[in-house]
């Protein structure tokens, strides 16, 4: 039925399908269990919700137009109480709309139609990610962040954030790389995984970690937008904020 490979590291994950239209759902279902994943399924906003709140799966497939409430609402208040990683499923290719999803906490997006193998390839991609590797490398520290990849946490001067997967992925690239000016092209193919696909992916992923690591979002001392660049993290020497005439938003509103 599927050429997408059983990840062995993956096998018996358990995925939680929210997706109203039964075709699609027959589909995904059976690609994602013949690729050796646990699949529990419901139709609807409220009952994604209510099955959240009494076990958490290890990856959420959330269909963006729900009867009830949509995905983008379930989303939202799911971020409220985990952070397990969501792939959603949207049949508007507008950029907006991507956005208003990734804005309420998605980890990653796939546009309807699409081919069932992509799909078990997504998720497989995400859920490498959150597996512990068989050599887990040392935790350490960069300024007032402390960094433990195995255990998947962070910490800012001791209290830990609570990051979604793509947040932790994209905020350890940078500690493990400071000082360093990453464009959106290069952070999509190292943290995402992707050679191509849309950058405005990176943009809000950037906005949704700064407002969870800086004191003041628009005045970013770490995660810094570099000019017509991309981004660089730093912690400043001083525990002031880069030079304004060294590190600004691009004009034109990019990165």
């Amino acid at each position: 039925m599927t050429d997408a490979a059983v990840d062995p590291d993956l096998a018996d994950r358990r995925l939680l399908l929210v997706e109203d239209d039964p075709t699609v759902a027959e589909v995904a279902r059976n690609y994602l269990q013949a690729s050796g994943f646990l699949v529990d399924e419901v139709t609807d906003g409220f009952q994604a919700l209510e099955t959240l709140s009494e076990a958490v799966p290890d990856l959420v497939v959330l269909d963006r137009k729900l009867p009830g409430i949509d995905g983008t609402e379930v989303c939202r208040r799911m971020r409220a109480f985990t952070s397990v990683p969501v792939l959603m499923l949207t049949a508007l290719s507008a950029t907006e709309d991507r956005i208003d999803g990734l804005e309420a906490g998605a980890d990653d997006y796939l546009t309807k139609p699409f081919s069932p193998r992509e799909l078990v390839l997504r998720v497989q991609s995400i859920l490498r990610r959150t597996v512990s590797d068989s050599t887990p490398e040392a935790p350490f520290g960069l300024g007032p962040f402390h960094l433990d990849v195995s255990a998947r946490r962070v910490r800012r001067n001791g209290i830990s954030l609570d990051l979604t997967a793509r947040e932790f992925d994209l905020l350890a690239f940078f500690l493990k790389h400071p000082h360093q000016v990453f464009d959106r092209a290069a952070l999509l193919r190292s943290v995402w995984g992707w050679e191509v696909g849309d950058l405005s992916t990176i943009t809000v992923t950037v906005r949704r970690l700064r407002a969870k690591i800086e004191d003041d979002p628009s005045h970013a001392r770490f995660l810094s937008t570099v000019w017509g660049a991309g981004y660089r993290f730093d912690v400043p020497d001083d525990g002031h904020a880069p030079h304004d005439g060294d590190v600004e938003h691009a004009a034109d509103g990019s990165f």
